[in-house]
């Protein structure tokens, strides 16, 4: 069975790949018809190809359980975005998509620089796409592979943009309620400038992959998911930072807490299994860090943190303890002075060339006009009739 997302091969009685946990097709789930759309929609969307006839595909970014995502170029507005086309079988549910068609208002109303900006959910010849702000940078999840356990000062940093954009997020009413799929690095970019984003959120929960029976999918992994999601149970806020403590975790450690063979292995940790401290892996993390993470780990909700921002206060507290060349400062666009370009250089040049100059000859005829007032004969005074005097004075 090979997984139509990664297309690693899997055992053919798998319900899930071994290597990104996606559903795998069956005869219920993925008719050929679907199949053969999905791989006509993958051989269009190559470089340089125009799509809905306004996108032209720049280059692939990814792709997880819900589609792959691409960078292109909006000919319309002349911006770049980022398009995710949904998976046929995913979109296939129509109440899925009207569901997300009202979370979309909510997730529009998000306007954070630690939250990307979602646009609209559109179809094209049966494909199914979202539009949404393309951000230069990298995934929070190729970070760690690439660099490792990250510092605690830059751990930190991400993290309390992390908590800032949840904060936003939850109170405009968008949290993950009732979806099978969590915050998780991968929907998280680290911009340019070192700044974290949260990219598609709002999205998952909305696009949940439900059989001909009505039974849910998961989506995704399970790794990043809190124990009432597991369950199936109603969730809220507090899911999140469930979420995000396993994202502390492995930024701080390189791995997550609970790992397993098949997604219902660690699904069962998750609900069952006390996470090993993460100091025990990695001794550079200060001890009230630690504390943070386990707290944000705590199987029953109400044992959490009960806000985003109940936790970047305490990581916030735990940065000022830390020697301040280990802290990350936050990155601050400075407004500098435009550099002069040569064809103002040039103007100023001239000008100055041309004033001084200028202003000589004005002296010069001035001083022509004195003289020659102070050498003209003056006009003998004339006699009033009132036998006073009057002056008379000339006018040059």
């Amino acid at each position: 069975m090979k997984c139509p997302v990664c297309r690693t091969d899997n055992p053919p009685d798998s319900k899930f790949c071994k290597e990104c946990a996606t559903p795998l097709p069956t005869s219920r789930l993925s008719p050929p018809l679907v199949t053969e759309t999905l791989e006509t929609v993958r051989e269009e969307l190559t470089t340089g190809t125009l799509f809905a006839g306004r996108y032209q595909i720049i280059e692939e970014l990814g792709h997880g359980g819900m589609g792959r995502v691409y960078r292109a170029l909006d000919k319309k507005l002349n911006e770049e975005v980022a398009l995710k086309l949904v998976r046929p079988e995913i979109a296939a549910d129509r109440s899925t998509l009207e569901r997300f068609h009202n979370e979309l208002k909510l997730a529009r109303k998000i306007s954070h620089p630690h939250v990307g900006r979602m646009y609209e959910l559109m179809e094209e010849k049966g494909a199914h796409f979202i539009t949404m702000e393309y951000v230069p940078g990298q995934d929070l999840r190729a970070l760690i592979r690439q660099t490792g356990q990250l510092t605690v000062g830059k751990a930190i940093a991400i993290g309390k943009d992390i908590c800032e954009g949840l904060a936003e997020a939850h109170k405009q009413g968008v949290v993950h309620r009732d979806e099978r799929q969590a915050l998780f690095p991968s929907n998280i970019i680290i911009d340019r400038a070192g700044n974290a984003r949260i990219m598609d959120f709002g999205i998952a929960r909305s696009l949940a992959v439900k059989s001909r029976t009505g039974a849910g999918v998961m989506i995704g992994t399970p790794e990043y998911m809190s124990p009432e999601q597991v369950e199936g149970k109603e969730v809220d806020a507090r899911s999140d930072i469930y979420s995000l403590g396993i994202i502390l975790y492995e930024m701080l450690t390189a791995r997550v807490p609970f790992e397993g063979d098949t997604p219902f292995t660690v699904g069962v940790k998750q609900k069952s299994e006390i996470p090993k401290n993460p100091k025990a892996i990695n001794p550079n993390i200060p001890d009230d860090l630690g504390g943070v993470i386990l707290k944000s780990l705590e199987k029953d909700p109400s044992k959490r943190y009960q806000s985003a921002g109940d936790v970047r206060a305490e990581l916030e507290r735990v940065e000022k303890g830390l020697p301040t060349t280990e802290r990350v400062a936050p990155e601050r666009v400075t407004p500098t002075r435009k550099p002069l370009t040569s064809k103002e250089i040039t103007v100023k040049f001239q000008t100055k060339k041309i004033i001084i100059p200028a202003l000589a000859v004005v002296a010069v005829i001035a001083a022509a006009i004195y003289f020659i007032v102070r050498s003209r004969p003056a006009k003998p005074p004339a006699l009033s009739t009132s036998g006073t005097w009057k002056k008379s004075w000339s006018i040059c």
